[in-house]
Order: structure tokens, then sequence, then C-alpha cells
């Protein structure tokens, strides 16, 4: 990246469901887990919707939905398991939305910084933006482990602005679920929703500023939301 003036407008993105459609391998992941435990694997369609809250907080839902509970150090080995797994095979199916690439093109282009927060451990991340060519479009990519909290704690996305070298007063998230949109609020941010990503609740209900329906639609959400920094 090349702008780096804290007035430069910044664009931080949650990656699961948001950038890269990552149920598959996810799933895959937890299907892996359950197997193991002798349990029942659990349909795409259902498990996505698991997904936003990190490995742990899925391998949980999955579990609940076969009425099983365990212990704290049960879910830490069946945990480190599915991350195990999961590294192994991250982008055998995973791949970016469409229109996501030519949009953060056009972005950077127009003088956007852009930034990924997400709840996904670091290292994953930064592994899965690797294996899929997107890692150099972003000024920082930030996990639940890089500093220690996880969306919606607002200091997760209020340290990946500062990282990523931009302001509170001129970013913006972009995410698919309640995390994004809580950890938005709560850090004074406007918030952009995605309705094709995975949520159990609808983003309507969970009332982000603005929806998009299309990556290709976030240039214009962003002229809205962002009028002072239209280019």
């Amino acid at each position: 990246m090349t702008v780096t003036s804290l007035d430069a407008p910044l664009v931080v993105f949650d990656l699961d469901g948001t950038l890269v459609d990552t149920a598959p391998d996810l799933v895959s992941a937890l299907n892996h887990v359950l197997d193991r435990e002798g349990l029942r694997p659990l349909p795409l369609a259902s498990a996505r919707k698991m997904i936003g809250a990190g490995a742990r907080r899925m391998l949980e839902r999955g579990l609940e939905a076969d009425g099983r509970a365990v212990e704290p150090g049960d879910l830490d080995r069946l945990t480190a398991d599915f991350i195990g797994f999961y590294a192994e095979h991250i982008a055998d199916l995973s791949r970016p939305f469409e229109g996501v690439v030519d949009t953060l093109d056009h972005l950077a282009q127009r003088g956007f910084l852009l930034a990924v927060c997400t709840n996904k451990l670091e290292w994953l991340s930064r592994r899965l933006l690797d294996q899929l060519g997107l890692t150099e479009h972003f000024a920082a990519i930030c996990g639940a482990d890089t500093f220690g909290v996880s969306k919606p704690d607002p200091a997760i996305l209020r340290q990946t602005i500062a990282r990523a070298g931009g302001s509170l007063k001129a970013a913006v998230m972009v995410g698919d679920s309640g995390p994004d949109v809580g950890v938005a609020r709560r850090a004074g941010v406007p918030v952009i929703g995605v309705d094709f990503g995975y949520t159990e609740i609808p983003i309507a209900e969970l009332a982000p500023d603005t929806i998009i329906s299309a990556m290709v639609e976030l240039p214009r959400a962003l002229r809205d939301l962002l009028p002072s920094h239209n280019q």
C-alpha cells in the first residue's frame, strides 16, 4: 500500500462471509472433528450460520446441535484438532466472493487504505489470504489473537485502524454479521452490511448503515457514507 496519511479513507473488512466464501472448508473441518467424536456431520446450509465468532465458538455450536456438552479441557483439545485440520485445508474450496478482487483494486486506485479485522486467528487469516493471492491488498490483517480481543470488542477495530495507518473519522467497517455491526457501533464508525454472508440473524435486522448485495456495490455505498472523501 502506498497511501499512509491519517486522512486517507480506510475500509476495514471482515473476512469469512464478507471477502471470502470460507464455509465449505470451515464446515469440512467441523465435520472432521464431529466424525472423530462419533457424531453426525452437519449440512453446509445449516452449519454456515455457525461461522463468525471464531473456531472455538463454531465448534461449540456444532456440538450443541447434536446435544453434546463438553468440558473446557475437552473443548481445548477439539479446537486444536479443528484448527490443525483446517490449516491444512484452508483454501481447498474457499474462494473470494464475486467482485472482491476487482473492488479491492478499484478502491486502492481511488486512494483507499484497506484492512482486515476478523475473529479468525491472524496466522490462519494470513495463510488463507496468501493462498488466495489477496494479502498484498491490505495494510493490516488483524485477528482474534492479534490484540487479545475479538469482535464486538471495539479495541480490535480501533487497533486495526491504527495499525493500517488510518483514523476513526475516515474509517468504515464492512461485514456480514452481528459482531461486525456491533464492533463498528462500539468503535464509532459507520458500517456496511453484506447480505450474502454467514449470520443467524438477517443482516437487515442488525441495522447497519447500509446493505449491499454484491461487492461491486461497495464503492457507491462508500461514496454515500464518506462524502468528504469522494475521489
